[in-house]
């Protein structure tokens, strides 16, 4: 059975102190969400020490937002997968589609994040997504394949393991347009189709796979009793308490 995710991406939110209020209110209300269900909340790099200390002991896993390429060294203003790892954290979230937009990130440079992450004992969860255009170009199942293709197919089965995969429409993030269910569902049956091809039909079926475009606590039931998708990577509704828990409550 593959594991069921609600990860929780709080993106550039927050103060330390608002964060650390935010943690210990997951972690009060997690006893409430099913115990086959995992809990992540991704994190800002400055959250990362104290919001660590809020979730030991309990059933709320800590991750990053990103990584470093590099090791270590001179590289002003980087955080390396062994910094994270060294607070305790267990996840870190890799391509996210506002990193491939802003900053530039190539699949290149995600194999090397991807590499250095599980070196250093960090599970990863692999954003991959299409944009707008692509979208209304019918290339999205092109998209989506190639990215897997160029990163994951860099790694073995038993990599697989300890990688998640996280598929956002970008066209529906922010944008007044919504994927359904459906739509959702077919990119995440050719996304769990393409690993198959390269790793068998095992690991593919092991491999979590979670939506990551606007979901709620109003769309989250629907989208979860999909065949293919195992969770959800959460944005905006992440930062309520109450609205994270009650998407984890949806299955």
């Amino acid at each position: 059975m593959r594991k069921k995710i609600v990860a929780g991406n709080w993106k550039m939110n927050t103060t330390v102190p608002e964060g650390i209020e935010l943690a210990k209110a997951v972690v009060e209300r997690s006893a409430s969400v099913p115990s086959d269900v995992k809990l992540i909340i991704a994190v800002p790099f400055t959250h990362l020490y104290p919001v660590a200390e809020v979730v030991k002991g309990s059933a709320v896993s800590l991750s990053a937002e990103n990584c470093a390429d590099r090791e270590k060294g001179a590289y002003t203003g980087e955080v390396s997968a062994a910094m994270l790892a060294s607070v305790n954290c267990e996840y870190t979230i890799l391509g996210h589609s506002e990193r491939r937009q802003y900053y530039g990130e190539t699949d290149e440079k995600l194999v090397e994040k991807v590499k250095l992450a599980l070196a250093c004992g960090l599970k990863v969860i692999l954003c991959v997504g299409e944009n707008l255009a692509e979208r209304e170009a019918g290339r999205h199942f092109e998209v989506c394949t190639a990215q897997i293709q160029n990163v994951l197919y860099q790694f073995t089965a038993e990599d697989m393991k300890n990688i998640v995969v996280a598929y956002e429409p970008v066209w529906a993030i922010g944008t007044g347009k919504t994927a359904s269910s459906a739509q959702a569902e077919e990119i995440h049956a050719c996304i769990r189709k393409v690993l198959a091809d390269k790793f068998g039909a095992q690991v593919a079926e092991e491999t979590s796979i979670l939506y990551g475009g606007s979901c709620k606590p109003s769309n989250a039931k629907e989208l979860f009793s999909q065949p293919d998708i195992d969770g959800g990577l959460i944005g905006g509704a992440a930062l309520k308490a109450d609205d994270f828990i009650a998407i984890a409550q949806s299955y």
